[in-house]
């Protein structure tokens, strides 16, 4: 073997050594030449080949990659892979013994109260040691539900809620809140958010209204650019529909919940989506078309049903249109023990339940608890052909595809370095200008000739009142801190009354008083008033609302000061509510949604550093009875109609 075969032979890949050997000894066999050299070097190396494997080299091929990992993994292996379980059950130990693919954070589940960025990365890492030290290595992913910023994490920059972001009609804004959030999300050593969310809500009765962009799928459509945000933008002749991630700042998403969500019959949480296919394909589905598109890493599933169909059971649509028809290439994840609910009552019969969900296309199975039951139940299932290896290799594929493109064999353990971004301040001041821009301005003057806004900073008495006001965990909603939600100073942030005395000029006096009667307000003399309520946090089923009404003592608060005195009501809401009996006492009405921690932003427009250029994401109803009421409908009489949205400029020198 002469220096110019050795150079080609260093040249090789690994996979190739070896067989450029043999060849070179034949030859070299065939010329009568001494092969004692050639075979030591052989020996040398074949020792060292010994510790490669072709999965492991960033180098090779996507598709050999996974094609290598697959033919080394057991049944046991590949179960683990489409695992998911929740962090209060998992250990090092646990991801060890029973190959865990993927452990998540619930609403509100968290290392330690208030834990710093570095206490939620050793505990992420602690896990994915167990991961690598497996016979295989294959790393964990580790969820969590960011869907208005890192909001489980304390201290973390909150966004406004989805509804609001909706009402900027700022896609561009919306990809910058992307990528601001998926810093944060690293900050705390986490690579997969739960988000976005792209259901439509087409009644606000819905208690996860204030997850949907908008009640127009258009709207829903041009927000999915947080994809882009979160994930990375794709490259330009990259292939559609094949997860990405572009660089360890950013983090992978689930587009959610596949699909109908935001359609259900009076807006009953986890319901049924009474609708043709046409209504199907043409409202509920495009978001998910774009989405796939921007290379979604991976789809969570709605625990609602299709005319009566289960989601999490539903073939045609999993695995018929999302994987086939739209070639969906990254992996299908159930929702928080999903595939109970199959079932009514949720478990009733667990075996059926993952039969139903994995045969309909669920790669991986968001458990969360009884990790066991449902290993077990795979099991069991696979060796009795119910279950065919097949479908077990697709979710597999799936799961590993994606967590090659994230590049986690090769940086399998958080960053350090990364805690630095939580809460920064330019993902604040990005969050305030999203706040801004939420902003919708239903109501400026009892005429139009006699504005209110934008308020005077100089006045010499203003009062502030209202449940909302001084509350942050209010001004935020539910999934934050906790998983509904939690009114009080839950986590750092601005509030709005903070904000008002931020902006007004100092000799200006302001009075905060929550709840004041009508003769206290009186006797003050106030310039004018700002009244700040809304709804109390709420997630989920616990938000689902017949009948829309600001609860007590809201109304009485709007009553008492606004007969008064002049005001501003700032509505803190996740959707439309009823106003309309309310809105001739108001001199100028306006709807902050959920604005989240920085509450300054709602005090930037109020008093005119920016103008209000917000427009209604969603109809608003006179009354309830009106529900479901939704724009382009034949029958359509709003209190303020989709798009609706009056505007102000800004005033120099207030």
């Amino acid at each position: 073997m002469d220096f110019k075969n050795v150079a080609i032979f260093v040249a090789l890949p690994f996979a190739q050594r070896f067989e450029f050997l043999v060849l070179v000894s034949f030859c070299s066999q065939k010329m009568g030449k001494a092969p004692l050299f050639l075979f030591g070097v052989l020996c040398l190396f074949c020792i060292a080949d010994a510790d490669y494997t072709i999965y492991k080299d960033p180098k090779q091929p996507l598709n050999k990659r996974i094609k290598d990992l697959m033919g080394k993994m057991t049944l046991e292996e590949k179960i683990g892979q489409m695992t998911q379980i929740e962090r209060s059950v998992a250990s090092a130990e646990v991801v060890k013994k029973y190959f865990i693919g993927s452990v998540l954070s619930g609403g509100g589940s968290v290392p330690a109260p208030q834990a710093s960025p570095e206490k939620w990365i050793d505990m992420v890492n602690d896990f994915q040691k167990g991961s690598l030290s497996t016979r295989l290595g294959i790393p964990t992913i580790y969820g969590i539900d960011a869907v208005h910023g890192n909001n489980n994490v304390y201290k973390a920059t909150i966004f406004p809620h989805n509804i609001g972001l909706g009402a900027t009609r700022d896609p561009q804004l919306v990809k910058k809140i992307g990528a601001a959030t998926a810093l944060e999300v690293r900050a705390t050593g986490i690579n997969y958010a739960f988000a976005p969310c792209i259901a439509v809500c087409r009644d606000p009765r819905w208690g996860r209204c204030y997850e949907s962009y908008s009640e127009d799928p258009m709207v829903v459509r041009s927000m999915t650019e947080i994809i882009s945000g979160l994930q990375g933008d794709i490259p330009a002749n990259s292939r559609k529909g094949v997860p990405y991630l572009g660089g360890q700042h950013k983090v992978i998403v689930s587009a959610k919940h596949y699909v109908g969500d935001g359609g259900t019959t009076h807006g009953i949480n986890e319901n049924n989506t009474v609708a043709s296919m046409h209504e199907l394909l043409s409202i509920h589905m495009p978001a998910y078309y774009d989405s796939i598109i921007k290379g979604v890493s991976t789809i969570m599933v709605s625990y609602s049903s299709f005319n009566g169909k289960k989601m999490h059971a539903n073939r045609d649509l999993i695995t018929g249109f999302l994987k086939k028809t739209q070639r969906f290439r990254g992996f299908v994840i159930s929702d928080w023990q999903g595939i109970d609910r199959i079932t009514s009552p949720p478990h009733a019969n667990y075996t059926y339940s993952i039969l139903a969900a994995v045969n309909a296309g669920i790669d991986m199975v968001m458990i969360p608890y009884n990790y066991t039951e449902f290993i077990d139940g795979l099991t069991f299932l696979v060796k009795n052909n119910f279950v065919s290896m097949t479908r077990i290799n697709d979710a597999v594929r799936r799961i590993l595809r994606v967590k090659f493109t994230m590049g986690l064999f090769e940086n399998p353990l958080a960053d350090y370095s990364m805690a630095k971004y939580l809460g920064i301040q330019e993902h604040r001041e990005l969050a305030r200008e999203a706040v801004r821009k939420s902003l919708v301005l239903l109501k400026n003057g009892k005429s139009a000739d006699k504005p209110l806004l934008p308020l005077s900073k100089t006045a010499p008495k203003i009062l502030v009142a209202g449940t909302h006001a001084d509350d942050i965990g209010n001004q935020c909603g539910g999934w934050t801190i906790e998983w509904q939600g939690k009114s009080g100073n839950t986590t750092a942030g601005t509030t709005i009354l903070t904000a008002v005395r931020n902006t007004v000029d100092p000799k200006t006096e302001v009075v905060f008083s929550q709840n004041p009667d009508s003769g206290y307000v009186k006797q003050n003399n106030f310039s004018y008033a700002i009244v700040v309520v809304g709804e109390l946090p709420y997630s989920e089923t616990m938000g689902d609302s017949l009948n829309l009404t600001l609860a007590e003592p809201s109304p009485t608060i709007i009553k008492n000061v606004c007969g008064t005195v002049k005001c501003v009501v700032v509505l803190v809401t996740g959707r439309p509510v009823v106003v309309q009996p309310l809105v001739d006492q108001i001199d100028a009405l306006v709807a902050a949604w959920l604005p989240g921690s920085e509450g300054q932003g709602v005090a930037d427009v109020l008093f005119g550093d920016y103008g209000f250029s917000g427009k209604l994401p969603h109809t608003w109803f006179k009354t309830v009875d009106q529900l479901p009421m939704n724009v382009g409908d034949r029958v359509y009489d709003p209190l303020y109609p989709f798009g609706y949205g009056l505007t102000t400029n800004p005033v120099k020198g207030n």
